[in-house]
């Protein structure tokens, strides 16, 4: 934040923490960063040690945090952590431009880190850790400034209610649960009452937690939801968006009910998407705009953002489930076309003059955002660098176009386009690709090995 900008509610600097565990209002500190799955993990720490040590010192965690399944199983085949180095530490350093209350959780703030090497590994540079989810957003910010642009981003992320714990949802298998809707509650004011116990908790919560709200509202799918906060520099956008998703879960948890953030919850219901927002600016100046039209930086920027869409599906729709959300005539894109104002299309242009932006609707609410932000900048800036143009604009129905590229149908087709990509490569280095092609494949993996529920119930008994 610089000095021209308003203090945003909720934000902390190292001085008003101090004063709030003084006057007994602080007691903890959640130290966090985001792994693979843009899960926040971490520590609590006493707010007085958080104070007096972990702000210039930071603290440690085990690099098996980079290198293990959704169910913190350490992963086999990973360069980065494994046995044979003895899963050793990893340095996390607060920054303290992330420092918040968590007004959600009792006498608690919250801050997040980047992910360093420590010392005993890289005692000259301590230099981040590139497979770090935040770590690579931060690789393209540089670029980005380079060219000298700001980027800025917003997310709009859609998610299921259930009125059923998160006990009783795992007791359950996930099944047969009891959505927060009955019907389809898509603008409907009636049946966004019923749900404000939660979603208005949850916006005050993040109003005061240093996440400005705009707006929420039901969406297309019984029990479905969506709640969106204010656009922001990049690289605070998506800090937000995991401070957001960590505080709708757990303030659901207080409730006793459940949220999902999965992209495709159950067939026949709409997905959920996390449409991204992004523009640029120069010099205080938006980029995107001419006038009344469009830049060469914004053709050229959505140019790139097209070309290099298929190669980094996997950034954009990381699991299995992910790809069962591109459905026609699910509100959710099936193929690679832009146009003003559609929502049949992958990427939507919506705005104009100082607003204008280009609104990418491929990824899933169980998107990374610093996965799914890195793919969109590093293929952007491409474009301006090398001038390339976007297909023609689409006149009509993405959905029943013939003349449209289509989308990966599966996370192994999309995870090898992502092996194979020289552009990939290129933007993140030979060992972050690696890491995260075996990421995608052990999940992938573990899938093709799992006996379904819908297999269950074709063929158990008529076969």
């Amino acid at each position: 934040m610089t000095s021209s900008e308003p203090a945003i509610k909720g934000m902390l600097t190292r001085n008003a923490l101090a004063q709030l565990v003084n006057e007994g209002q602080i007691d903890t500190v959640v130290v966090g960063f985001a792994d693979l799955y843009g899960r926040l993990m971490g520590k609590r720490f006493d707010a007085d040690f958080f104070i007096e040590q972990t702000v210039e010192h930071g603290t440690h965690g085990c690099d098996y945090l980079l290198a293990v399944d959704i169910d913190m199983e350490p992963v086999p085949g990973y360069g980065f952590a494994n046995w044979a180095k003895g899963y050793g530490d990893i340095h996390l350093s607060p920054d303290m431009n992330t420092l918040r209350v968590a007004s959600w959780l009792d006498k608690t703030a919250m801050v997040q880190c980047d992910v360093h090497l420590p010392e005993t590994k890289d005692p000259e540079t301590h230099r981040l850790v590139p497979i770090a989810p935040r770590s690579m957003l931060q690789k393209q910010l540089d670029h980005a400034k380079a060219l000298g642009f700001e980027v800025f981003a917003a997310s709009e992320l859609e998610y299921y209610v259930f009125k059923d714990s998160y006990a009783k949802a795992a007791r359950a298998g996930y099944a047969d649960l009891e959505r927060a809707g009955w019907y389809d509650e898509d603008y409907s004011l009636l049946q966004g009452t019923r749900g404000e116990a939660l979603h208005g908790a949850v916006r005050r919560h993040l109003r005061d937690s240093g996440v400005p709200v705009e707006t929420s509202k039901g969406e297309a799918g019984l029990g479905q939801h969506e709640l969106n906060v204010r656009y922001s520099e990049l690289l605070t956008m998506a800090d937000r968006h995991v401070v957001y998703k960590q505080c709708l879960k757990e303030v659901a948890e207080g409730l006793g009910m459940s949220v999902t953030f999965m992209a495709k919850f159950a067939e026949g219901h709409n997905g959920s998407s996390c449409h991204i927002h992004l523009s640029l600016r120069k010099n205080g100046e938006a980029a995107f705009a001419n006038g009344h039209g469009q830049s060469d930086v914004f053709r050229w920027f959505l140019g790139g953002w097209m070309a290099h869409a298929y190669e980094f599906m996997p950034f954009y729709a990381p699991n299995v489930n992910s790809y069962k959300r591109y459905q026609s005539g699910s509100w959710a894109p099936t193929g690679l076309a832009w146009a003003f104002d559609n929502r049949t299309v992958g990427f939507r242009v919506v705005g104009t003059g100082h607003s204008l932006r280009i609104e990418c609707r491929l990824p899933g609410a169980d998107c990374n955002p610093y996965l799914a932000y890195t793919a969109a900048l590093a293929s952007g800036l491409d474009g301006i660098e090398n001038s390339i143009e976007p297909p023609t604009m689409l006149d009509g129905d993405g959905y029943t176009s013939t003349e449209i590229m289509g989308l990966p149908t599966t996370l192994r087709e999309a995870n090898e386009a992502f092996c194979k990509s020289k552009f990939v490569r290129q933007s993140l280095g030979e060992d972050v690709v690696q890491h995260y092609a075996h990421f995608f494949e052990t999940e992938q993996e573990a899938f093709d090995v799992a006996v379904t529920d819908w297999e269950r119930r074709r063929y158990f008994e008529r076969i």
